[in-house]
């Protein structure tokens, strides 16, 4: 029996994506290309693979019963027939996007950066902002490295902690908790406060810690970034609860001065994640290495809201 490599790079396209026209893209071909591609493999398989359910396609139980096994495949040929080979810097040409929290992307970025173009200049970053949601980008091979607190639980994901920071808090110069003595659990608590997360939560651990002390403290903002959150501290007396080395570019620019946290909690860590499918790339592999140097001197973090 004679097989087709290409439908196994085909098929793993039509399951991850769930259409023709979303395979096609992906493997940068046409999609009658695609559409000529999935009759052999159905040919092959004599299975449908993907139904019409309206304006949708849907995999059949084979095709869900395969999937991993599919995409698992196709990475071993990958590397059997692509083996890891030196890779030669100063004519890398590749663009590698990065879905890092903001606050990395800011404290860590530039020194990434730097590092990059003085030793691979034909190299691109493509930093994508953080979604609200869950997405599976690592999985798909649309992001190549994610920098923030959440450590993955899928298996096929890898993840290593490259650092971590303790809160603090941020508040307005003359903020009456900033000259009325020691900050204190219940005063922290009686203040109003604006929480930073991207999902727009209302609390988070700080809550937990202070509801063990019979405390409650009254959140009166949710916003996505730092930067929005300082405007909030500038103009008013709320409080910010953010990781130390984020708040260095907000006491220098903007006015603002940070107290100790206090609250009794364990420094927050961060995660390096990547699909385990560049375990062994080369280029990936020396990025890899770069970026974990570039989080480790920042140690900037911020709460994975």
């Amino acid at each position: 029996m004679q097989l087709d490599l290409n439908l196994l790079a085909a098929l793993d396209a039509l399951l991850e994506e769930g259409s023709v026209a979303g395979a096609a893209e992906r493997m940068h071909v046409t999609a009658p290309a695609m559409s000529r591609s999935l009759g052999r493999i159905r040919r092959t398989t004599g299975d449908q693979i993907l139904v019409r359910t309206g304006r949708t396609m849907t995999p059949t139980p084979y095709a869900i019963a395969v999937r991993e096994q599919v995409h698992e495949l196709l990475h071993q040929v990958q590397g059997v027939l692509a083996p890891s080979r030196d890779v030669d810097l100063a004519t890398l040409e590749r663009t590698f996007t990065l879905r890092w929290h903001d606050a990395l992307v800011s404290l860590s970025g530039p020194a990434l950066l730097a590092a990059v173009r003085a030793q691979a200049p034909g190299v691109r970053l493509r930093f994508v902002a953080e979604s609200s949601v869950d997405t599976p980008g690592l999985r798909r091979g649309e992001v190549d490295l994610e920098a923030n607190a959440n450590r993955p639980g899928a298996p096929d994901i890898r993840a290593e902690s490259v650092g971590e920071t303790h809160l603090v808090v941020v508040a307005r110069r003359g903020h009456p908790l900033s000259v009325g003595g020691a900050l204190t659990a219940e005063r922290y608590a009686a203040a109003e406060h604006v929480v930073v997360s991207r999902r727009g939560n209302l609390g988070n651990a700080l809550d937990a810690a202070l509801a063990h002390l019979g405390l409650t403290r009254r959140v009166v903002a949710a916003v996505p970034t730092e930067a929005a959150a300082w405007e909030f501290a500038r103009h008013s007396d709320v409080l910010v609860s953010a990781p130390e080395a984020v708040t260095r570019s907000a006491v220098a620019d903007l006015g603002l001065v940070v107290l100790p946290l206090p609250l009794e909690l364990p420094p927050a860590p961060i995660y390096l994640s990547w699909h385990q499918r560049y375990d062994t790339d080369p280029a990936h592999t020396w990025l890899r290495g770069l970026a974990r140097t570039a989080l480790a001197a920042g140690e900037a973090f911020t709460e994975g809201t």
